[in-house]
């Protein structure tokens, strides 16, 4: 029956097919090291790609330890407040910072926006949020925390599809060294995903590469070109800040729509409507934003606290972190780092 399981699995990654989960102990993390790297040879890899990024490898109990500590969704209905959360990620040092890479990188972020349409200040400050700009790019060899991950069990079809594309990452000739990641399995500047890499890493500087690990403006256009890809309107804001009257009910005008996808995240936010309409309603922009922008209304502290207008452009910082304190602290350091 083991053989027959084992035999099920090996014959579905082969050929790229979901198959059912096997518990970690279900076989030995060798054993299924050699499906993981079957399954990145019928994919092209090449044998000594596979060889050096496998030597010597083993599970991380580390790793393991993280994974398992993750919370899972919360079914409550409260919600920490943005306030402190914004003054802790969109401190002092942090504008400093992305003021200072602006000003080192405004050529590079310049000819990034003309091709991209992304504006300079948002792909700063995500650079800013994920590696505090590239100083700080996570010390795991990717190769075993995500083999690791995979070979757990918990979410192996989202990782072992994540090990081999990091597999097809290196056969571009980076070494194992290089490729050093959070214990989730992102890395470089952008701490893309090696499936994000492969789909949208972006080749900056005009070398042939896109080096997201070692070359600022390959990270740069990376970041510009994820956006791109998620839909970011150019010319448009992420969001600004509105005046909500006093008594105005904001609960009256709550999104009936449910997300497929982090519906948590969206249930805090409105209906859309153009700010025309909002106007009408008493609520102003305090930034220029045209009558037919259609935006949804946020007031994530309660009546009486800081309120904006989200437009789409905000659901495509959503994409990259699912998540309104960081959206919300990335689109703020954006209007600092400009301010």
């Amino acid at each position: 029956m083991k053989f027959r399981k084992l035999l099920t699995l090996a014959s579905a990654m082969l050929l790229g097919l979901p198959a059912a989960p096997l518990a970690a102990q279900d076989m030995s993390f060798d054993a299924y090291m050699q499906l993981l790297m079957a399954r990145a040879r019928a994919e092209g890899v090449s044998e000594a790609t596979i060889q050096r990024m496998t030597a010597g490898l083993a599970p991380s109990q580390r790793v393991i330890e993280l994974d398992q500590s993750q919370p899972g969704s919360s079914s409550g209905s409260g919600y920490p407040p943005l306030a402190p959360y914004i003054a802790t990620h969109v401190d002092r040092a942090r504008i400093n910072g992305g003021r200072r890479e602006f000003a080192n990188w405004r050529s590079t972020l310049s000819a990034v926006e003309r091709e991209y349409g992304v504006p300079g200040e948002v792909i700063v400050a995500i650079w800013g949020h994920e590696t505090a700009y590239g100083r700080v790019k996570g010390g795991f060899d990717l190769s075993q925390a995500l083999a690791t991950l995979a070979w757990e069990g918990r979410r192996r079809e989202l990782f072992s599809g994540e090990w081999v594309d990091l597999m097809k990452v290196a056969d571009k000739g980076y070494s194992r060294g290089e490729l050093q990641g959070s214990w989730a399995g992102a890395f470089g500047n952008p701490q893309f995903l090696p499936s994000v890499y492969l789909r949208l890493a972006a080749d900056g500087d005009g070398d042939g590469r896109a080096d997201i690990m070692n070359n600022s403006a390959d990270a740069l256009a990376s970041i510009a070109n994820y956006f791109r890809d998620a839909g970011w309107r150019q010319g448009q804001p992420w969001g600004v800040r509105a005046y909500v009257p006093s008594g105005f009910n904001v609960d009256r005008y709550r999104t009936d729509l449910v997300a497929p996808v982090c519906p948590r995240v969206h249930e805090r936010h409105s209906q859309y409507k153009t700010a025309a309409e909002w106007r009408a309603l008493g609520v102003q922009p305090q930034q220029p934003l045209a009558d037919d922008t259609l935006v949804t209304l946020f007031q994530p502290d309660g009546p009486g606290t800081p309120a904006w207008l989200l437009t789409s452009n905000y659901r495509v910082i959503l994409e990259y972190n699912c998540s309104n304190y960081y959206a919300m602290s990335v689109g703020l350091l954006a209007d600092e780092i400009t301010r």
